[in-house]
């Protein structure tokens, strides 16, 4: 189910509680939520083939640059890479909801109601919300707030001193209290406050006019920006690049590199400031599951914007899609449930220490919201984050070279829903072999038909999952695979070999 913030006003609160009344209890509202989708992963890189399983994820981002969708051109969760919607009529105070979506196709939440008895403003009907959209929706539901509130505060002001303006004048002075205000290092507004300074909003504009909003982090003080690739994608050939601080300074910048199956990107800031303040790199692989975090983003454009959570799983392998079924990234992902919507692609996702473990990059999509879809879908608790310790290594590449470096087994692998592993396909990719010769794969003695199950210790279960893993591995690691043929099952070292680009 995909809402979005409608601005919808809530009625002022009685200055006394009513006095309770007989009334029938007010019922909440049924709250629908489609489950996760089916539509088929998009097609792998080069060496695999076939359909990816599993519910689609989109990027997180970019979002929508006012009037324009967002047209990430790659991967994420999210995705990668999206709303609350309005609230539930009845009673004041409203009732409330326990009811929890399920997770699954076709799945719906139940609503949760009053109970019988008397309630306050039993017979109270809230006004219908009207119907606005997306951004700008949001944008004048905050403009009405500021102005009524502003209007109440004067219309107050004017009134007293109407009623005790008696001719004299009454100097009034404000007592001093509270102190001052100090945020300590360790809690989140410390940690917002040390990691802000140092991430940029980026706009991206392809030559058509066409783009959206990310969000990506200070690397170095060179001026080179970490972000995801397909926040940066519409700008990669003659488009126009910017990135804001938070202090609203505005610099142009240039793609240096980017990596359409790691969906990750570097950009490098023109004229970049002397005073960068790059964000201290964590180590993602001490991370552990409830660990808290904190990502920095502009969902939906909003700049700036900081949301918590924990981590609520490690290695979860996606296949991530820019909804328009063109372009796919794989990673062996963090799991965060800090709220995550596009805008938020390309951000850091930091440790409560503020150290950056991961890349934003892409959320669990609901039915009917993807990003290629006539609406975007918004956070549902399920967001994915690309290692740091491999966005690392990919960015260093892209700065030194331009070009991402891939490792590879040098066998194609089938994309079809399935639980039981990686089955090397009997045709290769574009009518390659399927297992390349001379390559990892056939040194090790892998042949078409094997299924392989592990990779080291971690538990393959399909064909991206195997891609996701690999990509966690540098060019010339060794790993040990797991396999089965013919119903009995075999072990084998196999050295990872490497290639460069996406093509």
């Amino acid at each position: 189910m995909s809402t979005e913030n409608e601005g919808t006003a809530v009625p002022p609160a009685p200055s006394a509680p009513p006095v309770p009344v007989d009334a029938p209890a007010a019922s909440a509202p049924q709250a629908s939520v489609a489950g996760a989708p089916t539509t088929p992963i998009p097609p792998t890189p080069p060496n695999a083939s076939g359909a990816a399983p599993g519910p689609e994820l989109v990027h997180a981002g970019p979002a929508p640059a006012y009037a324009s969708a967002e047209g990430g051109a790659q991967q994420g969760a999210g995705g990668a890479p999206q709303y609350p919607g309005p609230g539930p009529e009845g009673a004041w105070p409203p009732p409330q909801n326990p009811g929890t979506p399920s997770y699954g196709d076709g799945g719906a939440g139940g609503a949760g109601g009053v109970g019988a008895g008397g309630v306050w403003g039993a017979g109270y009907q809230q006004p219908a919300p009207k119907p606005k959209s997306g951004r700008g929706g949001l944008v004048a539901a905050i403009l009405v707030a500021a102005l009524v509130a502003g209007g109440l505060g004067g219309g107050l002001g004017y009134t007293l001193a109407k009623n005790n303006d008696d001719g004299s004048s009454t100097t009034l002075s404000a007592s001093e209290s509270g102190g001052s205000v100090k945020r300590d290092a360790g809690t989140v507004a410390g940690v917002a406050q040390k990691a802000l300074p140092s991430t940029v909003t980026i706009e991206a504009e392809s030559t058509s006019g066409e783009g959206g909003t990310g969000t990506g982090f200070v690397f170095d003080t060179q001026g080179h920006i970490v972000t995801n690739n397909h926040v940066v994608a519409e700008a990669v050939d003659g488009g126009k690049l910017t990135a804001t601080f938070p202090n609203g300074k505005k610099y142009d910048a240039e793609v240096v590199g980017h990596a359409q199956g790691y969906d990750v990107a570097v950009i490098k800031l023109k004229n970049a400031p002397s005073d960068l303040r790059p964000l201290t790199l964590g180590n993602s692989d001490q991370v552990a599951v409830g660990d808290s975090t904190i990502a920095i983003g502009a969902p939906f454009g909003l700049s700036n914007t900081v949301t918590t959570g924990i981590i609520s799983a490690k290695n979860r392998p996606v296949a991530s899609s820019d909804g328009s079924g063109s372009n796919a990234s794989y990673m062996s992902a963090l799991q965060t449930d800090a709220s995550i919507n596009p805008g938020n692609s390309g951000g850091p996702l930091l440790d409560a220490q503020g150290n950056v473990i991961g890349i934003n990059s892409a959320i669990q999509s609901t039915s009917g919201g993807g990003l290629g879809g006539t609406s975007q879908s918004g956070s549902i608790g399920l967001g994915f984050a690309i290692p740091i310790n491999q966005a690392k290594y990919v960015a260093q590449q892209l700065i030194q070279t331009g070009k991402p470096v891939y490792a590879k087994i040098g066998a194609s692998v089938s994309l079809e829903d399935s639980s039981g592993g990686a089955k090397i396909t009997t045709e290769g990719a574009g009518g390659s072999a399927p297992v390349e010769a001379g390559g990892p794969a056939a040194k090790a003695g892998l042949k078409p038909g094997d299924v392989i199950t592990k990779l080291d210790d971690h538990v393959i279960d399909s064909g991206p999952t195997l891609i996701g893993e690999i990509w966690t591995h540098k060019p010339g690691d060794k790993v040990k695979i797991t396999y089965e043929r013919d119903g009995r099952t075999h072990t084998v070292d196999l050295t990872l070999g490497s290639r460069t680009g996406d093509s």
